[in-house]
């Protein structure tokens, strides 16, 4: 089976309407040239100017114009979408969850993961502190859907260092994993493509890994480099700058060929 995806690209800012105005355009862009299956970045909606602005424009669950967008672009265009991350409450009214909503063309919402690993990090060659744990409460439950697109693995940025998450992943059946971020320029050039191509060999699956890139009004500059990427490795599409979309054709017979004849998955012993 083989099925058209894409990973959409965006620089957002603080203005709500204006980024649902650009993941719109792009959107219908990918769907356009045949995606069935559509991956927002991280932070699609909103990059705020502190990360605890979040807070304020956070939606309870099921609700909100954020939402709303997702569920009314998958019904017009007939596709599933992966809604980057939406900001959602949380138990403690001074924190939200990061949520990475699976949409499919009914308007449903199929799956829903909550960001585990949160950036607590200071860069110290662009003096950069990141304290997303002051702000973000972590989910625990790693999330694979059923999908026409075989198993769907989600996760979000972070979570990319992760090794045993995406094993986990595996471990639930996932054979396409979906990844919103938002990696800094500074930890994208050093990490971002050795990472994604990694946990695509190292678990024969596809990676669809969208992201924010470019500079934003809170002054921060994110990596970019969104990029599709096959079960051996190899990379299929990618936009290293701007706004855009990058799209491939999977295919899930091909990930069964990859798997069967290099059985690595089989021989773990760990």
């Amino acid at each position: 089976m083989k099925e058209r995806v894409a990973a959409i690209q965006m620089a957002s800012g603080p203005n709500i309407g204006a980024n649902l105005i650009e993941a719109a355009r792009l959107i219908a862009q990918a769907a356009a040239d045949g995606a069935r299956l559509v991956v927002l970045p991280e932070n699609f909606a909103c990059m705020p100017l502190q990360t605890h602005d979040l807070v304020k424009v956070c939606e309870p669950d099921g609700s909100g114009a954020m939402q709303d967008f997702l569920r009314e672009s998958a019904v017009r265009h007939g596709l599933w979408i992966v809604g980057g991350t939406v900001p959602l409450h949380a138990r403690q009214p001074d924190r939200i969850r990061a949520a990475c909503l699976l949409i499919g063309p009914d308007g449903q919402v199929h799956a829903r993961y909550d960001k585990i690993h949160l950036f607590d990090v200071h860069l110290v060659e662009g003096n950069e502190h990141y304290n997303e744990s002051e702000t973000i409460e972590s989910g625990d439950q790693p999330v694979v859907a059923d999908t026409p697109f075989g198993r769907l693995g989600l996760a979000i940025c972070y979570d990319l260092r992760f090794p045993e998450l995406f094993r986990s992943l595996i471990d639930k059946g996932a054979e396409v994993i979906a990844l919103p971020a938002a990696f800094t320029a500074i930890t994208g050039r050093a990490h971002w493509e050795s990472l994604l191509r990694a946990r695509a060999i190292e678990n024969l699956a596809w990676i669809i890994a969208a992201a924010q890139g470019g500079y934003h009004v809170n002054g921060r500059e994110t990596h970019g480099d969104s990029m599709i990427i096959d079960p051996w490795g190899q990379i299929c599409d990618r936009l290293p700058r701007g706004s855009g979309v990058v799209a491939a054709t999977i295919d899930s017979e091909r990930t069964a060929s990859v798997r069967r004849t290099f059985p690595a998955l089989l021989h773990r012993r760990l």
